[in-house]
């Protein structure tokens, strides 16, 4: 996993790792593995500390004062977790669990081995600056508005080509569907997060007004707006239905409790 990390570090190219410097086999010549365009939109997201700071705060254990793209994860059952990142110049991974794989309390990532690597980030750079990577040829920066003004419009990167259009006017004779979340999803609570900012996104396209979001039999507000719904554990159906209570579209989707494990039956 560190080394594809790394890979993304080197601007998508990838090397064998070797534990100590000059030993091992000699250093191979690097291959290209992915191209410099989704390496720099994958180090941009890596990198966001404002669209993080919307779940655990501006300052946080995967916050540096210097440019850092990291990621963490968490296994079932919090047996272990880790954090992987890089900077301009060095890629840092840290694992924490326990060797026997028995669960730990309530420790996930960004709690376990994201503190950690937030340490050894800062030793390396105590003198040494890390710059944010310069956009390869093939990516353009746009302008993003979010209907329903769920979130304050932006400058984002793109593939060239790919930005998103201005609004054409609202289409007609298109069937309301549900587009978040999709069915079938399995939410997890996190006992990290503080509850007030754990929300599930709902989103319809095609809706109108008077459509209705339904959610388990209760009303919740129009469709043609965005929603952020507070999560139950639990299974849940969400529809939108017409204002004659006709249901024009449904999913079926499932939050896990802090404490609770997901069985088969519940997967499928």
């Amino acid at each position: 996993m560190v080394g594809a990390y790394r890979a993304l570090a080197t601007g998508g190219v990838w090397s064998p790792l070797s534990l100590r410097p000059g030993e091992g086999t000699p250093k191979a010549e690097g291959r290209r593995v992915l191209s410099e365009a989704a390496v720099f939109l994958v180090s941009s997201i890596l990198s966001d500390r404002e669209s993080r700071g919307v779940t655990f705060g501006l300052e946080n254990p995967l916050s540096t004062r210097f440019w850092t793209a990291v990621k963490t994860g968490t296994s079932k059952e919090m047996r272990d977790n880790w954090a992987v990142g890089y900077s301009s110049r060095y890629t840092v991974g840290v694992w924490v669990g326990n060797a026997e794989g028995a669960p730990m309390k309530n420790v996930s990532g960004v709690t376990g081995a994201a503190p950690v690597w937030l340490e050894v980030m800062g030793w390396l750079h105590v003198r040494t600056p890390s710059a944010p990577p310069a956009p390869p040829r093939g990516i353009a920066r746009a302008r993003v508005a979010f209907a329903g003004e769920a979130e304050p419009a932006r400058e984002e990167w793109f593939a060239a080509g790919t930005e998103p259009a201005a609004p054409a006017g609202a289409p007609t004779a298109i069937l309301p569907r549900i587009v978040a979340p999709v069915g079938g999803t399995i939410f997890a609570l996190d006992p990290d997060i503080p509850e007030e900012r754990q929300r599930v996104a709902f989103e319809s396209h095609g809706a109108a007004p008077g459509h209705r979001w339904l959610l388990d039999g209760t009303v919740l507000g129009e469709a043609v707006e965005f929603a952020l719904w507070k999560p139950l554990a639990g299974r849940h159906h969400l529809s939108v239905v017409a204002v004659d209570g006709r249901v024009l579209d449904t999913v079926t989707f499932l939050v896990r409790g802090v404490d609770s494990a997901v069985t088969p039956s519940e997967e499928r």
